[in-house]
């Protein structure tokens, strides 16, 4: 070792390892496994994005496993770990159960998400991530154009990341106009690629009064817009359609009045620094206004005076003039509605 290193770079290793001092680790890859298709506008498709735009940042490779399904994906992560990831991604509410097990299994730290007390150092972290702002911004917005003064929100489980957007949309809808009527209804447990159920349970929402409906889905957002795009008021208007994470804009652009859009790049970002650091799984992520990894869009179905006013209120939550705590528990979400429908219950 001393034909390498002098005395003196000894003796500073060795007291740095007495100490416990701790150096960079080294990242080469790292992995992201989704259930669905990286093409859905949505969860699937803003997670493949974000882990590719972050691998890049940091000059590393990135392995995308999409499609996957909801069910066992234990040999799929053993496979990218046997290919050498630093970091296992695993994109999915359903995944945080088997992600830590194989984290153990093979030492390769792994991130869950919808899971927040399941930190451990240097092998497992969550990202339970949550848009209320922007949600709470979609409400204001929904309750300024709603022609019914009746609005819906329809969700494909109950995850907390779609709990505290539900939360923060009914808080906006009533902080704007607390006249407007709010019904609530649940597709199934974990229905995120029900398109059928998606549209379904929609149509019942519309066919109750709704003329805007707040949709968190995945594939089976699809199912929604469908209900949407093929619906009209009683006055023979259009139904419009809020939607989350992505941007449908090109595939929904007559019925699209906004979408709670995020940026994860930050997040995954984030964690490749923590690898480096040796903090990984020692703390938790956000996503916000602040910095606009939560968004709403703007299209051509809002007025310029309605996009101004909202712009107003984004700075007022920026600023820290008006709180928008997340709400995570689905009784306290559902408590917040005006009529949550017979599924939901």
């Amino acid at each position: 070792m001393s034909k390498f290193f002098g005395k003196s770079m000894i003796a500073t290793l060795f007291v740095a390892l007495m100490s416990g001092a701790t150096f960079a680790a080294e990242v080469k890859s790292i992995a992201i496994l989704t259930p669905e298709e990286g093409t859905d506008f949505g969860w699937n498709q803003q997670g493949v994005d974000a882990a590719k735009a972050a691998a890049e940042a940091a000059g590393i490779e990135v392995v995308v496993a999409s499609g996957l399904g909801y069910g066992d994906v234990r040999p799929a992560m053993r496979e990218v770990a046997a290919d050498g990831a630093s970091l296992i991604i695993a994109h999915a509410s359903g995944y945080a159960t088997a992600a830590p097990e194989i984290a153990a299994e093979t030492n390769i730290p792994v991130a869950i998400v919808d899971s927040p007390n399941a930190l451990k150092k240097g092998l497992v972290a969550d990202y339970t991530l949550s848009g209320h702002q922007g949600a709470y911004l979609a409400g204001r917005m929904a309750a300024k154009m709603s022609k019914a003064k009746h609005v819906g929100i329809v969700v494909s489980g109950e995850p907390p990341s779609w709990n505290s957007q539900s939360a923060g949309f009914a808080e906006g809808v009533k902080a704007e106009n607390k006249d407007v009527k709010i019904t609530y209804a649940v597709i199934g447990p974990a229905a995120y690629s029900d398109a059928a159920g998606g549209r379904r349970v929609t149509e019942s929402v519309i066919a109750s009064g709704a003329d805007i409906i707040f949709g968190q889905g995945n594939g089976s957002s699809f199912g929604m817009l469908q209900a949407v795009e093929t619906a009209k008021t009683p006055d023979g208007g259009k139904v419009l359609f809020i939607d989350v994470i992505g941007d449908k804009t090109s595939v929904a652009k007559e019925h699209l009045l906004t979408s709670v859009v995020w940026d994860i790049t930050p997040v995954y970002t984030a964690m490749i620094n923590d690898l480096k650091d040796d903090t990984f799984g020692t703390k938790r992520y956000a996503i916000g206004l602040a910095d606009n990894s939560v968004k709403l869009i703007k299209t051509a179905q809002i007025p310029d005076d309605v996009w101004n006013d909202i712009q107003k209120v984004r700075e007022q939550i920026v600023s820290g003039e008006i709180k928008v705590e997340p709400v995570f528990e689905a009784t306290a979400v559902r408590g917040l509605m005006t009529d949550v429908s017979a599924a939901a219950q």
